[in-house]
């Protein structure tokens, strides 16, 4: 018995609740429906929010309600974790009603909306460029926000992403067994980023891949390859002397030497 008194409580919540949302949802004065629909933004009930707030941007358009009705608007897509419309809403907001105190914290949240469709490093880092762009355009126009020190971290972050993406595509051309590709991509990259977390290992895949075009080539071309192959240990040797890698990089050296050797005695 107090359970089905439980259930008919529940059911009747949820009509009234239905019920209230409806009469919400028909308010026709548009300060009421504002009101209404801030509720439903602040008690994290964002779908319900949503309607309300799409239809008073036509109600309130001219007015100076208008400005309140589109900074609510665009915090609930991205409540609502619609980072492409938050986007876009928060840089039409800081556009339109750019002497709005709110305009600075629009601008960071359509850069912060970019941040979010950052996808792993594995994927294509397209939406990764197009966020660190919009957190530099920020801190371009607000350099002394104090958001700056978020907006850094984050561009750091996306940086980074980006930096191994680019690192696993030349990767990728060692492990494809395109020897050739996978030195130049390398070198690219080392040029690039030059303090890159990943320049000890590119080094070492690239006396790797040198390495494996001499063993590869034409005789005509042997020689010339695996005398590079030597200079690039050289390179890295003197780079990172106390290397991990040490033991591999000596045994393409040293291979490399042993094949010169042969091929400058015949």
């Amino acid at each position: 018995m107090k359970r089905f008194v439980i259930l008919l409580f529940a059911l009747a919540t949820a009509v009234s609740g239905c019920t209230e949302y409806s009469k919400a949802l028909k308010e026709t004065d548009p300060t009421k429906k504002m009101a209404n629909a801030k509720k439903y933004y602040e008690d994290g009930e964002c779908f319900k929010a949503l309607p309300m707030l799409e239809e008073l941007i036509g109600l309130t358009r001219g007015t100076q309600q208008s400005e309140e009705v589109y900074y609510y608007f665009a915090k609930t897509h991205y409540c609502l974790k619609d980072y492409y419309m938050g986007n876009y809403y928060f840089k039409s907001y800081a556009k339109s009603f750019s002497s709005s105190p709110k305009a600075e914290e629009c601008s960071f949240m359509a850069a912060l909306c970019s941040y979010n469709l950052s996808p792993s490093y594995t994927l294509d880092q397209t939406d990764s460029k197009t966020a660190v762009d919009e957190l530099q355009y920020f801190l371009d126009q607000y350099p002394n926000s104090a958001l700056r020190d978020s907006a850094n971290h984050m561009i750091r972050d996306l940086n980074f992403k980006i930096e191994k993406k680019d690192f696993e595509v030349a990767e990728l051309y060692v492990q494809t067994m395109k020897y050739k590709a996978a030195t130049s991509s390398l070198q690219e990259f080392l040029k690039k980023y030059p303090q890159s977390k990943f320049r000890e290992q590119a080094m070492l895949l690239i006396i790797q891949s040198k390495y494996l075009l001499a063993e590869g080539s034409i005789d005509t071309k042997k020689l010339e390859r695996y005398r590079e192959t030597m200079e690039s240990y050289i390179t890295f040797v003197s780079a990172f002397p106390k290397s991990t890698f040490l033991d591999s990089a000596e045994d393409y050296y040293l291979r490399s030497e042993k094949m010169v050797t042969k091929l400058t005695t015949k």
